[in-house]
């Protein structure tokens, strides 16, 4: 399937995330686990939940189509051991919004780190983060 969106509606995609990520009392946050990555918004089971990191308030920005998140503060002490797998986006008040695949620089995954190994305790840092709307 080809898809292919004006410059105006992948922008208003790419808001409509952010709207939803902001849409609590506070800032949405990044929910980091171990796979397997569960269908799109189904309950965590096995998965182990490694960091959680509020985002900034508004959680990004769109130019040409793509959101790019705003700077994520460092999670400075991780809740377990293991490979960040995926991410699961919620706004504040807990509402799934969204998943993402994560990946290390050059894997062009939504969520960029140095590493996906985590250690109990360590500190956990989001390099950037962005998605890119429709014309695929």
């Amino acid at each position: 399937m080809s898809l292919k969106f004006s410059l105006s509606l992948r922008n208003a995609r790419a808001q409509a995330n952010i709207d939803m990520i902001d849409a609590g009392v506070n800032a949405g946050v990044m929910n980091f686990y171990t796979g397997p990555q569960p269908e799109s918004g189904a309950a965590i089971t096995t998965e182990t939940l490694l960091a959680d990191l509020e985002l900034s308030d508004p959680s990004g920005t769109v130019d040409e189509g793509v959101l790019i998140f705003s700077p994520v503060s460092d999670e400075l002490s991780a809740q377990a051991d293991g490979d960040i797998a995926w991410c699961r986006i919620t706004d504040s008040d807990g509402n799934y919004v969204m998943d993402l695949d994560c990946g290390i620089t050059g894997s062009g995954a939504a969520i960029i780190f140095n590493s996906l190994s985590v250690l109990l305790g360590g500190t956990v840092k989001i390099l950037s983060g962005s998605i890119t709307e429709g014309n695929l």
